[in-house]
């Protein structure tokens, strides 16, 4: 039998590669026309990724593996809550307190202290957000914090 739910899992899991493959190839193309990278190259590369580990998982399933029906089970639900919330409040909140906030609730729920977890998604969402915007020269939004930008 669990066989099969690794099978289900993994084409439901390819079916969402393909969606947020397609989701990112609708991205507008940037000013100027297009580039090699640009805002759509690492949501198609994570596309990739996902539908090859997906179809790993279909063609071969582990035979031991059962639903997480207990307390790991309950955590996967809230870490796919967290997950759609975040996705969910990029733009109005802005990626930094969006990701300080998914990445410290996660962090808190894999048994972190609270204030370090939340101290450690508060730096990886400004690293990340500083490595986009100056480095690969990507926009990311600001959100509440839009009175930061720079003209």
């Amino acid at each position: 039998m669990s066989y099969f739910n690794d099978r289900i899992f993994g084409v439901l899991m390819i079916v969402l590669a393909v969606a947020y493959g397609w989701a990112a190839s609708q991205f507008p193309v940037p000013f100027g026309g297009t580039e090699v990278v640009g805002p759509e190259t690492f949501p198609h590369l994570l596309a990739v990724v996902l539908a090859i580990s997906s179809l790993y998982l279909v063609v071969r399933p582990d035979p031991d593996n059962a639903w997480p029906w207990s307390r790991t089970g309950i955590e996967l639900i809230i870490a796919l809550v967290v997950l759609a919330l975040y996705a969910m409040s990029l733009e109005p909140l802005g990626f930094i307190v969006s990701t300080a906030l998914a990445v410290g609730t996660l962090c808190w729920r894999m048994g972190a202290r609270p204030v370090k977890a939340y101290v450690t998604g508060l730096v990886a969402g400004t690293v990340v957000f500083l490595i986009f915007n100056f480095a690969l020269d990507l926009s990311l939004p600001l959100g509440l914090l839009s009175f930061l930008e720079v003209g």
